[in-house]
């Protein structure tokens, strides 16, 4: 079968691009901005890309049209997909129909830590020799590629919340039917399709609806709003983490010790490369999601500490006269918070420079930009890039006073960074988009 993808180049539907190809479809694609690295991913893959969205490529005759939830009503070709009444489905429900029916999927959804969690349950399994198949909105650096068929029944995939179509405004999660679902935590995010936390909590039980009775729910003890959802009506067991009467973690940044606790004690432990609190208890969710396809804790652990984080989660760029780089995909207030914290646990003492670009779609709205400044009290001081926003974030960091700098020019943004850095300093780049290559950038000036 030929398949044409309109929204190629994103993580998830280049993804499912490079599912189709592994189980034997042509595969053809397009985009508004077709570049590496996932335009690498997908030539190496052998799928023709093609740039923009023109109607001429109705002539490529695909048998299905599959199409991304970045495309919106009035772009050319899907209006004349529309107009012509050409097939076209959705990516998770073409996903759903042509690679998770009949296998044992597990989901991790979450507004936080899914494609770190969904990494380390992906990389446990592998690790098991179990051969999972996975489709994750990152790059885990144990596989080096985002998504694999695989060779089993088992299945890891980041279940995001997001819509799933211009023509299906379900959260993408919904279409995916796990047996084994982790919910990380739930706070309000997606301002730009949820109106208010209530609306997604809705959205989270319409997945738990669709488990078994003979699945599980990994579900974390101390967020009020997944306990709101499952009270709304749950038909599967539910594993509590971050439980201090039950299974949670514990450890320290600096020594790199991770420890696991249950109802009965500590379990075991492990000497880890990741840093926080967070990552501890995305981790104890991972080893609850892999125990219930067999993989004993012990076993879990061991691999855990063989895993190596997702590209782009506190991925050091470069260190420059004793100055480190970080790269981190943080966008969202709460998890600008978690990552600084995590760094400063780590770091000690040190300075930390957070470099922040605003860029999801909620952030751009100015959603939450009253929380900024305390996502940031744990900075030395914190530089905004504020171009392309409908909201004053000098007004928004004004709390911050001096610790705060905001320009709506990327040079001159990194040069006042590199002329305020010192030895020892560590720079943490946070932005869910490339920011316009800022790292190679402060790595260049700094080197100067």
């Amino acid at each position: 079968m030929h398949i044409h993808i309109l929204g190629i180049c994103g993580t998830f539907m280049g993804g499912i691009a490079q599912l189709a190809v592994a189980t034997g479809h042509q595969v053809t694609g397009c985009d508004a901005n077709v570049y590496p690295p996932m335009s690498d991913q997908l030539r190496g893959a052998g799928i023709e890309l093609i740039e923009g969205f023109g109607i001429e490529q109705l002539a490529l005759n695909p048998d299905i049209f599959v199409i991304g939830n970045a495309i919106s009503r009035g772009n050319p070709l899907l209006e004349a997909i529309l107009d012509q009444g050409r097939p076209y489905v959705s990516g998770p429900q073409w996903l759903a129909e042509n690679v998770l029916r009949g296998r044992w999927v597990l989901g991790v959804a979450g507004t936080h830590g899914k494609t770190t969690t969904s990494s380390m349950l992906a990389w446990i399994l592998e690790d098991a020799n179990m051969a999972p198949g996975f489709l994750i909105g990152g790059v885990p650096l144990n596989f080096g590629v985002s998504a694999r068929l695989g060779d089993t029944p088992f299945f890891v995939i980041e279940a995001d919340e997001y819509d799933t179509a211009f023509c299906d405004k379900r959260s993408k999660f919904v279409h995916y039917q796990p047996r084994t679902v982790v919910l990380n935590n739930l706070e309000f995010d997606h301002a730009d399709i949820f109106s208010d936390l209530a609306a997604i909590e809705t959205q989270f039980h319409h997945l738990i609806r669709t488990l078994p009775g003979a699945g599980l729910i990994v579900s974390n003890a101390g967020e009020a709003s997944l306990e709101r959802v499952l009270k709304r009506g749950c038909w599967t067991p539910v594993q509590h983490f971050n439980d201090p009467d039950g299974y949670r973690t514990s450890g320290d940044d600096a020594s790199g010790e991770l420890v696991l606790h249950g109802p009965q004690g500590e379990i075991g432990r492990t000497i880890w490369a990741l840093t926080g609190e967070h990552n501890r208890a995305n981790a104890c969710a991972a080893l609850l999601a892999a125990r219930h396809v067999g993989v004993p804790f012990d076993k879990g652990l061991e691999a855990l500490g063989r895993f190596v984080n997702v590209k782009r989660r506190m991925e050091v760029r470069g260190t420059v006269g004793d100055v480190t780089v970080y790269d981190d995909f943080a966008h969202h207030p709460t998890a600008i918070a978690t990552t600084i914290a995590g760094l400063r646990r780590k770091v000690g003492k040190a300075r930390i420079l957070a470099v922040l670009e605003p860029r999801s779609n909620t952030m751009k709205l100015g959603t939450m930009k009253n929380q900024l400044p305390e996502s940031l009290r744990e900075a030395d001081a914190a530089y905004c890039y504020a171009a392309h926003l409908g909201w004053d974030a000098q007004e928004a960091l004004a709390p911050m006073g001096e610790r705060a700098v905001v320009d709506n020019d990327l040079e001159q943004l990194v040069a006042r960074i590199v002329a305020d850095a010192r030895a020892g300093d560590q720079i943490l780049v946070m932005s869910n988009g490339g920011f316009g290559g800022i790292h190679g950038k402060l790595l260049a000036a700094l080197a100067k």
